[in-house]
């Protein structure tokens, strides 16, 4: 039997933040200028975190995804991805990439056992790419997602975040990218979440948006039936090509979240709008504790879990970013590139 949460939603899906650096500073994720990082000390080894995710495999956890700040900063990054890879009961290991490294590494993660790769793309032009990421990095992302094709990965998806007035005409020339990559794309609605300080209702467009837009550019479009939990939904052009939008902000897809995140110091968040967290890492190294504690507590935690963030900020009659600056530098743990997106 899955453990399910009060709404019945079972633990599935964990997020696996390992750094909360990051070498972009995104408008929607890093816009402002510094930051409290998560002290080293902190910072969960490899092995703890193999440890803790045993616990969660115990509970149900079958799809593990890695993120960050941007994983590929954390040194070694291969041989954690060997260490998850080499657990039976995980069928889906990801990462969530920015590209920027990934031309570098891509081999080594295929060789020690990545399954899927999400890369981060919000615009092909290189000045709409700077705009966004405060980085003229757009090069060093596309041989990125050139070398996991390379690499061997079948299964690559690109991230968009779509901004009203800055990248939301891109829309049709990101799906025709991907369709001659092989790979798909998904649109992302601008969320109020994390560190976005800059975030404002205006800027954000909307799935029916959206879908207005490339109907208009590209023919008629049909929503495809859903299988699964996953956060996306997904269309498909005339011509075959598949795309997928993801839209917490006027939709929420609350009722059948399975996925919770863990930051790479060890704190659980079983929401990504929750304002406080589980500490996990006090337990993984009590060498007094035994293994089984882990699991209890994220069992005794996900069964009275009832989070329902983005269905609650929907339902605001005054809505606007999350936190301001000052909460953010106060609780480093709120903002998006801590607990991993």
């Amino acid at each position: 039997m899955p453990l399910l949460d009060q709404r019945q939603r079972p633990l599935e899906n964990l997020r696996l933040s390992v750094t909360d650096r990051c070498n972009l500073r995104c408008r929607y994720c890093m816009p402002e200028e510094n930051y409290r990082w998560l002290d080293k000390s902190r910072i969960l080894t490899f092995e703890e975190i193999s440890r803790v995710v045993d616990a969660f495999v115990a509970q149900g956890v079958r799809k593990v995804r890695v993120t960050g700040g941007e994983p590929l900063l954390r040194a070694d990054l291969p041989r954690l991805i060997e260490m998850l890879a080499q657990k039976s009961a995980i069928r889906d290991l990801a990462m969530t990439t920015n590209g920027v490294l990934l031309a570098q590494h891509a081999q080594a993660l295929r060789d020690a056992g990545l399954h899927r790769l999400t890369v981060s793309l919000d615009s092909l032009d290189r000045t709409t790419y700077r705009l966004l990421a405060n980085r003229d990095d757009l090069d060093r992302t596309l041989a990125g997602i050139a070398a996991a094709r390379d690499a061997g990965f079948e299964d690559i998806k690109l991230d968009t975040v779509v901004i009203a007035g800055i990248n939301d005409r891109e829309l049709p020339d990101l799906i025709e990218f991907a369709r001659e990559q092989e790979i798909e794309v998904r649109f992302i609605e601008y969320m109020d979440v994390g560190g976005a300080t800059l975030w404002r209702p205006e800027r954000v467009v909307s799935r029916s948006d959206m879908l207005a837009q490339l109907t208009a550019r590209c023919g008629a479009i049909r929503e495809l039936p859903r299988h699964d939990s996953a956060p996306a939904e997904r269309f498909e052009l005339g011509d075959g090509t598949r795309f997928g939008i993801i839209s917490s902000m006027t939709q929420p897809f609350c009722g059948t979240c399975d996925r919770s995140r863990l930051t790479a110091d060890g704190m659980w968040f079983t929401c990504l709008y929750a304002e406080r967290g589980h500490d996990l890492r006090a337990l993984v190294r009590d060498a007094e504790a035994p293994a089984e504690r882990l699991a209890e507590k994220i069992e005794r935690v996900w069964s009275g879990r009832t989070d329902a963030g983005a269905e609650m900020r929907l339902a605001s009659d005054r809505r606007g970013p999350l936190a301001d600056a000052e909460h953010l530098r106060d609780n480093p743990h709120l903002e998006m590139h801590t607990r991993g997106g």
